[in-house]
């Protein structure tokens, strides 16, 4: 079994596209005009409208009521990226600035226009390295 995406259902898919393709430098692709995707090497971020809701159950999802998934983008070096959203992101939606956590990882904590949390990290221990490939100094 492969974990190959996670699917983000909002009000305003051309809003949030855009934001995510700003934020990752990656350009979607786009399937339909409710539903698009942001593929990376490892996985994809899946945008869908609400209207694509009733497909699989009405009612079974809802826009920007999400507390508690993190979207996480591995990136090489956090505190570029920081300074480059810095501009873009309104202030109050960076959760925080760039923080070393205790497992290694440079964070950065910011919410998409839905709410939705996302975080930008980049390993920065040699135990953090080695967990995601990454030979110490690169």
């Amino acid at each position: 079994m492969n974990l190959v995406s996670i699917r983000v259902i909002t009000d305003d898919i051309a809003r949030l596209v855009a934001f995510y393709e700003r934020v990752t430098g990656v350009p979607a692709d786009w399937a339909t005009e409710d539903f698009a995707e942001i593929r990376t090497s490892a996985a994809t971020l899946a945008i869908g409208s609400t209207r694509t809701v009733p497909l699989f159950a009405p009612g079974s999802a809802e826009p920007a009521a999400n507390r508690s998934v993190i979207i996480e983008f591995l990136v090489d070096d956090v505190d570029a990226i920081y300074r480059d959203l810095a501009g873009f992101i309104d202030e109050a939606d960076f959760v925080n600035e760039p923080t070393t956590m205790p497992w290694g990882n440079r964070a950065l904590l910011f919410r998409d226009p839905d709410g939705n949390l996302v975080n930008f990290f980049t390993p920065v221990t040699d135990a953090a390295l080695a967990k995601f490939g990454r030979p110490s100094g690169e």
